[in-house]
């Protein structure tokens, strides 16, 4: 039986009237109840109704009865000192603060928590699925335990903060993978600190932790899923033994703080390899870090489960057939370009076929694939690469980037003589690929001859399927996505929130995607250099799904919210096609 159902019946078997109760427990006189009571007679509104309109009780004097009346215990008098600070470390404050709950006191099986509210079910299932236990609740009053939120968070951080202030230990073996889960409790502060923060990125799956120095404060943020997400903040003095640990790591120089510097960390953590990506620069107040989390060991996926689908993904399994030509992915910093590639490559690799890969890093490590790393400290640029690869004869090459005209150049000379090259581009969209190449130097007879598609993509964050709701559309919304209507048989979910996503309401992305085929209507405009939009109208009119249809497409089927399509797709996008 639910909690709710518990205390309704409980209430339902006691006899004293509320008004006599409120008297007992509240500041309510006779006088002020006599005159509520002969109110109801002529209005036939509740009692309760009328004493909280006139101001007699506070609504939350009504939970303080109900509470009484079935025996569940109020709190009046709070000793914040006496309540655990770890408690609250699996719980985010956002939350606490949200739903006005607060752990109290921890035993073997039961967590007692304080709560404002002890008729909401949602809250006791959350918990349960936090911590585990049997979950018991005792009432206060909200002022007390948004004070109590703010002091218990408080005093947790502070833990950390005594705790950085100790020396850090710069002589530690360093020559192999570091197993952050092996720091034991006689490593220094810093250690376990850092350790902390890199672990729990990982647990949450972020792909990158910020340390950002302020005036006062050094935020930790990680990003997760693309959105930025603040973790902790901590008083500026503890960042000069952050930032030293964290370059210790690297095998970077810790007293050079006026320069940026790149590095890279080797890690262990339950058995897993991961690599870290660092960058370092001079900020203000101290350096401002950079920590990319890339999983070596992680699985590359397939384009299905990526998020390709229907007409796109056919076109991709035909353009990865190809014996020559260009295949180009464009998109944002951080929209899964390289994922995307790596499971094309995936798809095609077999030993009948050379793969050659250039990439800055190597994210995905493919057996049978031979994959070099650029390093610019020895002139190992994409386009030296590539040069050497051509000689290595192969069938099929990825570029990692195309970033300068020299290495768009190799890559299309490359495709003529009969490779097929896959690579990625900075552009916002498909069609606005081709004049990137030129404004590179690339001649358009070239770009015309060798270019066969161009795949733009995005990610939107996937709605958790333990937690979405059906969600009515407004008016409001289908004008701001600039579409005329949902069609008949979809279903619009919104995010919610709940433990097993974080309270984020999303768990995990899926791409949203435009493939530009470049076909024989389209190669005359690449000649004549038309202009982006003309080249899309034509691609358009010739059959392509733009990232906008390709979105709203995944709105309609449940996987993604209206706000996150807002959020991906640019304005313009949204209305250039009407």
């Amino acid at each position: 039986m639910r909690l709710t159902d518990q205390l309704l019946t409980r209430f339902e078997g006691q006899k004293e009237k509320i008004g006599q109760l409120l008297i007992k427990h509240t500041s309510l006189t006779d006088d002020q109840l006599k005159e509520a009571l002969d109110l109801q007679k002529e209005s036939g509104m509740m009692v309760g109704q009328i004493l909280l309109k006139k101001n007699y009780i506070h609504p939350h004097d009504i939970v303080k009865v109900i509470c009484h009346q079935i025996e569940i215990p109020y709190l009046v008098d709070l000793k914040i000192d006496e309540i655990n600070p770890e408690l609250v470390n699996d719980l985010p404050i956002n939350y606490a603060k949200q739903h006005e709950v607060l752990p109290f006191l921890e035993t073997d099986y039961t967590l007692q928590v304080l709560v404002t509210d002890p008729f909401n079910p949602d809250i006791f299932n959350d918990l349960q699925e936090i911590f585990k236990k049997e979950i018991v609740p005792i009432v206060t009053s909200p002022l007390k335990i948004q004070d109590a939120i703010n002091r218990v968070y408080e005093k947790a951080n502070r833990n950390i903060v005594d705790s950085l202030e100790d020396e850090f230990d710069e002589n530690l073996d360093l020559d192999g993978p570091i197993d952050i889960l092996d720091a034991g409790a006689d490593e220094a502060p810093v250690i376990r600190f850092v350790n902390s923060i890199i672990f729990r990125a990982v647990k949450e799956k972020a792909s990158d932790i910020h340390v950002e120095p302020y005036e006062k404060e050094v935020a930790y943020r990680f990003r997760i899923n693309g959105i930025m997400s603040e973790i902790l903040r901590q008083p500026l003095k503890t960042q000069a033994a952050v930032s030293s640990r964290i370059k210790v790591m690297a095998k970077l120089d810790i007293a050079e703080k006026r320069l940026p510097q790149d590095g890279r960390i080797k890690i262990k953590m339950a058995g897993k390899d991961i690599d870290i990506r660092l960058s370092t620069v001079p900020v203000q107040n101290g350096e401002r870090i950079v920590m990319r989390i890339l999983e070596k060991s992680a699985n590359i996926l397939e384009l299905e489960k990526l998020g390709f689908h229907g007409k796109v993904l056919k076109q991709l399994d035909e353009l990865s057939k190809r014996k020559h030509g260009v295949l180009y992915v464009s998109g944002p910093t951080g929209s899964g370009k390289t994922t995307t590639l790596s499971a094309i490559l995936s798809r095609i690799n077999d030993p009948e076929k050379m793969i050659i890969t250039v990439e800055d890093p190597v994210e995905y490590e493919i057996g049978g694939i031979s994959q070099i790393q650029v390093n610019s400290k020895i002139d190992l640029t994409f386009a030296r690469a590539l040069r050497s690869i051509v000689r290595q004869d192969p069938d099929v090459i990825m570029v990692g980037e195309t970033r300068d005209g020299e290495t768009a150049h190799m890559a299309i000379e490359a495709s003529l003589t009969g490779h097929f090259v896959l690579s990625t581009i900075h552009t916002n969209d498909a069609a606005s690929a081709p004049n990137r190449l030129i404004d590179m130097g690339v001649q358009p007879f070239l770009i015309a001859s060798s270019l066969a598609g161009i795949l733009a993509q995005r990610l939107v964050q996937t709605l958790c399927p333990d937690c979405k709701e059906v969600h009515d559309i407004t008016k409001e919304e289908l004008k701001a996505l600039a579409v005329g209507q949902v069609p008949p048989n979809a279903t619009i979910f919104k995010a919610v929130g709940c433990p097993k996503c974080n309270f984020r309401g999303y768990a995990g992305r899926s791409v949203i995607s435009e493939l530009l085929i470049v076909s024989d209507e389209i190669r005359p405009l690449i000649l004549e250099k038309a202009d982006a939009s003309t080249l899309k109208k034509l691609a358009m009119s010739l059959g392509m799904k733009t990232l906008k249809e390709d979105a709203f497409f995944k709105v309609c089927t449940g996987v993604t919210s209206v706000d996150e399509m807002v959020r991906v797709v640019n304005q313009d996008e949204m209305t250039e096609e009407n």
